[in-house]
């Protein structure tokens, strides 16, 4: 097992004093904040499972960030995926480069750019306390949700495998004995059409709930190439729970669930919309138009089942047990036009406004020159990837006791199995297949000690042994030679919470996790042999205060941090060599702070802030990145004699410098049981590099996006109708890049303007 030693820098000590300071004075600003208003209304209070079981926010020695509610159903109204939550909560961003179907994710700056459909995250994802591994399985559509919990660091001990960087747990509503009934109709631009609703109730002995998603997107992006128009999409999910309580002291939970997902929303790839030199789109940019001339207009599609069977028993001594067993399968497949612009014969007409350039974009099989736009692109390139047959079987048994008023323990079992194959289709040589293995087991245990009125010290262990397997058939170049890793550590933390008075806590925390050694198998579609990375380990030291002041109308939550990584797991992406490389840098560190902040400042007013800053810094002189290619993007790292970068001393990909959000709800009563309501929500986002080197064109700097509605709800939400927008000021904000070929990247979501309907029914 690794150890890590870990002391706090200069930096660290004054962010940590920093943010003391904050807790010190939060009581007082709070109180001054409200000592004026006259409303009895109060923050209601947040129950989160953190730990595994029921709690109240403010007791959990966790930095942890909840949303639910308005602010929640908001994000997803114009027909978002899931990656409607980047930005959305301090510290946690996602993105991606496979459309709505592999999402990569990152808290406090840590996290996985690879975009192959086999890589390792560090950020796990866990949907009614299942954990989702592959990318796209991550991707399941969202509804009837109840909550979003943002666990930051690391969370090894109770959650277990690849959750070095944290965890975003997701729970849906449940069964209950009460009827209830809801349903949601939008339309929106782009033909965006939402239908979602949901019927439960029961008995107190048998109780069941069915939950369902409709949405589709017109086509909106002309393909000035072809002629046609893509971008859409057609998405259908289902959650079908029945609960069973034949007896006070055992209860049975079964959920199945699916999804059908077709269109043509991969990802757009967009040629040379950066200028050598600048970061900022150029007159190539055109968000409602692309020209390509390979892709087939950008297929993709995922057909998913799953289900899950919970069991709960209560034995005498008040000793529980609960098991979870649980089953998910997923077919995909998304293809698309890589380089991002045409290749035409030679003398060709150019689009008015486009660069062009002239090359034989792979034409040297025919023998025939073109010209290539928008700008220079040296040769075509169109790619397709799937997974075929993905099945994840995961059990856990988890036995817990509050043993005596002061004692609460839980240890448990965990196993993991899964299999899949991804096949790699580049079109200029046959495709290749290759199967991924993953088995993992783990054993844990977690105590929580009220050792005074004040005082609570929690501490954990976890043994986790993990092996994957790859084997794979097809490659072009050389036979693939079986491939095989393994590993077993121990993860642990140990926490200390501080109970100052009613509404204020402090608390500390020290942790470490691991993240399993990786196999990644893609270039061998491309003539090469898979690359391996050794485990990576963390360490990570966080101090906070939970302060819930003013009469419970203002609560403040915040955080200082800072983590090492050793052996940290990156992916070589692209560059001149158009490769995918598992590399361990010797280390990686980050440090910074994350703060929430709720203020019911009257009963009519609500307002959120949140704000964190992560400084993250690759630690490693010998690490060499392939830049760029075709030598078109500027390099501002220092370059070694084999044309190499070495980006000793930058940070981490896809890693915002600073994130912050607002959000805030208004409401004028109308008659008797109406209300008038207008909310806003707004999330800004700072410096962000997009590859492992640094350079002046792969990165984006100081964006925002805010979204808002305004409607009327009767009955205390009975019925409501509003009319929203998502990306409101339609901000064209650059998300990421394709370097191997051409200046290529890609953007964000558009606006998106609609209304929504809603009613209950209780």
């Amino acid at each position: 097992m690794t150890r890590t030693h870990v002391s706090l820098t200069p930096s660290a000590r004054q962010y940590a004093s920093a943010l003391l300071l904050a807790a010190l004075t939060a009581g007082t600003v709070a109180t001054a904040y409200a000592q004026d208003q006259t409303s009895s209304s109060t923050l209601d209070e947040l129950i989160v499972t953190a730990q595994r079981r029921s709690e109240n926010i403010q007791d959990v020695p966790i930095s942890v960030s909840a949303i639910e509610g308005e602010q929640l159903a908001a994000m997803f109204e114009g027909g978002e995926d899931v990656r409607a939550l980047a930005t959305r909560v301090p510290s946690l961003y996602a993105e991606s480069s496979n459309g709505r179907l592999a999402p990569r994710f990152y808290i406090r700056g840590f996290g996985n750019s690879d975009f192959d459909l086999a890589a390792s995250q560090p950020v796990s994802i866990i949907v009614d306390e299942v954990v989702l591994e592959n990318v796209v399985l991550k991707s399941f559509p969202l509804f009837d949700l109840e909550r979003v919990e943002v666990l930051r660091g690391p969370q090894g001990t109770l959650f277990g495998r690849n959750t070095p960087a944290g965890i975003v747990k997701f729970d849906t509503v449940k069964p209950s004995q009460e009827f209830d009934a809801d349903l949601s109709l939008t339309y929106g631009e782009l033909e965006t059409t939402i239908v979602q609703g949901a019927i439960g109730g029961g008995s107190d002995k048998v109780a069941g709930r069915v939950s369902v998603l409709y949405q589709e997107r017109g086509d909106w992006i002309d393909n000035g190439f072809t002629g046609q128009e893509f971008g859409g999409f057609e998405e259908f999910g289902y959650r079908a729970q029945l609960l069973l309580t034949p007896s006070d002291s055992f209860k049975a939970l079964i959920n199945v669930h699916g999804r059908d997902m077709s269109g043509n929303s991969a990802s757009v790839f967009r040629s040379n919309v950066y200028t050598t030199g600048s970061n900022d789109f150029n007159g190539n940019y055109d968000r409602d138009t692309v020209w390509f001339d390979g892709g087939t207009d950008n297929p993709q599609e995922a057909q998913a089942t799953g289900g899950s069977v919970r069991l709960d028993f209560d034995f005498a001594g008040g000793l529980s047990l609960v098991s979870i067993t649980a089953l998910e399968t997923v077919e995909n497949s998304s293809r698309g036009d890589i380089d991002g612009g045409a290749c035409a014969p030679l003398g060709s007409p150019v689009p008015p406004g486009l660069t062009s350039g002239a090359t034989d974009c792979f034409f040297p099989f025919t023998g025939v020159d073109a010209v290539t736009y928008p700008g220079f692109i040296p040769f075509a390139s169109d790619t397709e990837d799937g997974l075929d047959s993905l099945d994840q079987f995961t059990q856990e048994l988890r036995l817990s006791s509050q043993a005596s008023d002061q004692l609460f323990w839980q240890a448990g079992l965990f196993y993991f199995d899964s299999e899949f194959t991804v096949i790699t289709n580049p079109f200029f040589v046959p495709p290749t297949t290759v199967k991924h293995e993953n088995t993992a087991w783990a054993a844990f245990a977690h105590i929580s000690y009220d050792v005074s009125d004040k005082l609570t010290v929690t501490g954990g262990a976890r043994y986790t042994d993990d092996e994957k397997d790859l084997t794979a058939t097809g490659n072009p170049g050389a036979p693939v030679p079986p491939t095989n890793v393994q590993d077993a550590q121990v993860s642990w933390d140990l926490s200390a919470a501080f109970h100052v008075n009613d509404g204020f806590n402090l608390y500390g925390r020290v942790a470490s996790g691991f993240r399993a050694p990786t196999i990644q198998g893609r270039d061998i579609a491309f003539f090469g042999q898979p690359s391996v990375a050794d485990s990576e380990t963390i360490t990570s030291v966080e101090a906070g205060f939970k302060a819930l002041r003013a009469g419970n109308r203002v609560r403040i939550n915040g955080a200082v941090f800072y983590y090492e990584i050793e052996d940290q797991q990156l992916s070589a992406i692209g560059g001149a060599g158009n490769l995918i490389q598992l590399v361990n840098a010797d280390k990686g560190t980050g440090l910074g702070f994350d703060v929430d902040a709720e203020f019911q400042a009257t009963d009519r007013l609500l307002f959120t802030l949140g704000l964190s800053y992560v400084d993250t810094e690759l630690d490693d002189p010998n690490l060499r990145i392939a830049p760029c290619g075709s030598g078109q993007c500027t390099v501002l790292d220092p370059i070694d004699a084999n044309g190499n970068a070495i980006v000793d001393g930058n940070s981490f990909t896809q890693a915002p410098e600073y994130i912050a959000t607002a959000t805030l709800r208004y409401g004028l009563p109308i008659g008797a049981n109406g209300e008038l309501f207008f909310f806003t929500d707004w999330a800004f986002q700072g410096e962000t590099q997009f590859f492992l080197y640094e350079s002046a064109e792969y990165f984006s700097d100081d964006t925002f996006e805010g979204g808002a509605r305004i409607g009327y709800s009767h009955n205390d939400g009975q019925w409501e109708i509003a009319a929203f927008a998502r990306n409101i000021t339609d901000e064209e904000n650059p998300k990421g890049g394709i370097d191997f070929n051409n200046l290529t990247g890609f953007d964000n979501e558009p606006r998106i303007a609609g209304v929504t309907f809603k009613v209950r029914f209780q």
